[in-house]
């Protein structure tokens, strides 16, 4: 018996490759993957329209990004349709300014990185640079990313960043429905999911940064495997 198959799912990079030290690791083991990745610039994205043809989408790390508006065009096509989305690093920050502007009422909600002189400065500089770092990873009870760690309490991650939320908006997105599931020893976000989506997360961590051929993180692992789910789904 012929077994037919379909087409591999797809997944969009989204980013400016080679802005991020995250790329060249990312590249070492995409191939490895259960789906297709495929990088979409930044600049090359016009409307939801590019998204077409993808299962999942991932916003990896590199903010600034040449083009802001089409970031936050994926973070939104991902909300609003159900289709999985990553967001490591600058894909965490751009999913709470999209979600801050068109959910929160926030509608200038920006980072400060685009516009140092921003009425509503929603990314900010960190009090402490993570760049190349190592942090306890705190997380949050009856969240997707606590499943994604079997129920665990904490976790090690690893960032290279600088930027992150304001805390004075916290209260605010939680109240408009932003679940904060990971925290630092400080009790700053670190990570955020939408709840009711099929698979919403941003994280300020990189899991692509400790991933590599035959050890891919399971923050990755789990979210390909909902692409997965979905596209066989589609067929």
């Amino acid at each position: 018996m012929t077994t037919v198959t379909g087409p591999r799912p797809r997944v969009a990079l989204i980013g400016d490759h080679g802005k991020s030290p995250a790329h060249a690791r990312l590249d070492s083991f995409r191939a490895e993957l259960e789906v297709d990745t495929v990088w979409v610039p930044t600049e090359t994205i016009t409307g939801p329209e590019s998204f077409d043809g993808f299962d999942g989408l991932w916003v990896v790390p590199g903010s600034p990004y040449e083009n802001k508006d089409g970031v936050l065009a994926a973070a939104r096509h991902a909300r609003e349709n159900g289709v999985p989305y990553l967001g490591t690093c600058g894909g965490f920050q751009h999913a709470l300014i999209e979600y801050a502007r068109t959910v929160a009422g926030l509608t200038d909600a920006d980072d400060v990185q685009y516009d140092p002189e921003a009425a509503t400065p929603l990314i900010v500089p960190l009090t402490c640079c993570l760049a190349g770092e190592q942090a306890p990873l705190l997380l949050t009870a009856g969240s997707r990313l606590a499943a994604v760690y079997d129920g665990a309490e904490r976790s090690t991650e690893t960032y290279h960043c600088k930027y992150g939320l304001n805390a004075e908006f916290v209260e605010l997105l939680t109240g408009a429905g932003v679940l904060f599931s990971g925290w630092d020893e400080e009790g700053a976000p670190r990570a955020a999911e939408v709840p009711g989506h099929p698979f919403f997360i941003g994280t300020l961590f990189q899991p692509e940064l400790v991933s590599g051929p035959g050890r891919i993180h399971r923050l990755i692992t789990a979210f390909t495997a909902e692409v997965s789910a979905r596209a066989a789904v589609a067929v």
